[in-house]
């Protein structure tokens, strides 16, 4: 595997650094796209980021994350990467993998309360844990199917199958491996698979490590097919490993759920996950997309048309309809400034329930630290992709959260006008919709509508003063 042992001499070196390592940790993260996109994912994650906080380079995810964090996250992920693109043909490889990478969502959720470090250290070794059954899945296909057709369901069952069929362990062809590349001794001995017990008193942090990768490899086999024989070995596994793990089987089960949730939503041949079904999901909502952007497109040429003859309300009405239409939005409102009351207030809408939300859509214009006030303030598009993430909920205003709190997504376009904040359009998207990331071409195109109605306003404020005048 020459591609991967360069990477990880590369990012072993990285790590031991004494001078510069950030820059050279970044330099050697950013040698590959996938493994920079899912760093700056970690990054942004709950589990590190500050409040209201967006980490864009690797530079600063490697301030905020620490070397060696990043260097223990760049190995595990940087090896499920490698064997992928190797093997785009191995099903059962890829099978082992991805198994790999649900055992590592397992052990983040059971470790997350020993802190970001002990959690990150857990992952990598739950997922290096099936190091060997990735690599004899990869390299030997024939004896893989022969050892998979004599294994039971414990270690020592697949260990005895391993030295039948191989002449060795899995889990010594797995740190046999990670020790010829050098891995960290830590991480070699947290592979260990290790039988369920009370914990001694001299229980070390790499038998600790080690419990948890060998329950999280154990429970991503019961999960994989998401059946209900599955559920009951894995309150069986919760029960046995809770004593060495130091929870109690119920938080188990609970860590082990929300892992279950995630790997439903991010993996992709999973039956956990029903490929068949997201696949169905996304091209539909990629569909969906490619219609709004024709419509957004024509949207804004209809209102560059209709600018010089349109009043300000006749252009925010084509505006509202545009976005909601060509964004595909569960609500669109518009909120126009009084500055005689001094509020904002909702005074058009389009979607479920958004006419009986009006009369109550009001605020105050004095500024407030919310997001609605600083794209205000910015005079900035700003989209909100997880307005439920608890984080979040000091920068949401209470007439936010006591109507519009249904809304999983939001997007708020504001119109200032010679310089001072007008009124303003937002669109949101409740959990019915899937999961969105805004293009550049869609920011693009609501800058050019939100500028055609601050057009507007502005050349009825020219020839108001005129009239006055």
């Amino acid at each position: 595997m020459p591609g991967f042992a360069r990477a990880i001499h590369a990012i072993l070196g990285a790590m031991r650094g004494e001078d510069e390592h950030e820059f050279n940790m970044t330099q050697t993260v950013l040698t590959d796209p996938v493994l920079t996109q899912k760093v700056l994912r970690l990054a942004n994650s709950g589990m590190y980021a500050a409040f209201g906080q967006r980490i864009n380079t690797v530079s600063k995810a490697v301030l905020v994350l620490g070397t060696e964090t990043i260097g223990h996250l760049a190995l595990g992920l940087k090896l499920i990467e490698e064997l992928s693109k190797s093997a785009p043909d191995a099903a059962d490889a890829h099978v082992e993998m991805e198994k790999a990478v649900l055992a590592g969502m397992v052990a983040q959720q059971v470790s997350a309360c020993a802190g970001p470090r002990e959690s990150e250290e857990a992952v990598v070794c739950s997922i290096l844990h099936s190091l060997g059954r990735m690599m004899v899945s990869f390299y030997m296909p024939e004896r893989w199917v022969l050892l998979r057709g004599r294994v039971g369901a414990t270690c020592s069952d697949t260990d005895a199958a391993s030295l039948e069929v191989l002449g060795i362990s899995l889990e010594g062809v797995g740190q046999a491996a990670a020790a010829h590349w050098g891995l960290p001794k830590n991480l070699i001995n947290g592979m260990r698979c290790i039988e369920p017990g009370e914990r001694g008193d001299n229980f070390s942090h790499e038998q600790w490590l080690a419990a948890v990768s060998t329950m999280s490899s154990a429970c991503a086999d019961c999960l994989w097919d998401d059946e209900p024989a599955g559920a009951e070995a894995v309150a069986r596994l919760a029960a046995e490993f809770s004593a060495m793990l130091g929870m109690a089987p119920d938080a188990l089960l609970v860590a082990i759920e929300k892992a279950r949730v995630a790997a439903a939503a991010d993996l992709s041949i999973a039956p956990l996950a029903k490929p068949a079904e997201k696949r169905a999901r996304a091209a539909a909502s990629t569909r969906l997309r490619a219609e709004g952007n024709k419509i957004l497109v024509s949207g804004v040429a209809d209102m560059r048309d209709a600018i010089a003859s349109a009043s300000p309300g006749q252009m925010m009405s084509m505006a509202l309809e545009t976005v909601y239409q060509g964004l595909s939005f569960t609500r669109a409102i518009a909120f126009l400034r009084n500055r005689r009351e001094q509020k904002y207030l909702a005074k058009m809408g389009f979607g479920e329930g958004a006419a009986d939300l009006i009369p109550v859509l009001r605020f105050d214009d004095t500024y407030q630290p919310n997001v609605f006030h600083a794209a205000l303030n910015s005079d900035r598009v700003i989209f909100i992709e997880n307005a439920k993430d608890p984080k979040f909920a000091a920068k949401l205003p209470n007439w936010w959260l006591s109507s519009l709190s249904d809304a999983r997504s939001f997007v708020i376009l504001p119109l200032c006008a010679n310089g001072q904040p007008a009124g303003f359009i937002y669109g949101d998207w409740d959990d019915s919709f899937p999961s969105i990331q805004l293009s550049q071409a869609e920011f693009a195109m609501m800058n050019d509508l939100r500028a055609l109605v601050v057009q507007s306003v502005e050349r009825r404020h020219q020839l108001d003063a005129v009239k006055s005048g």
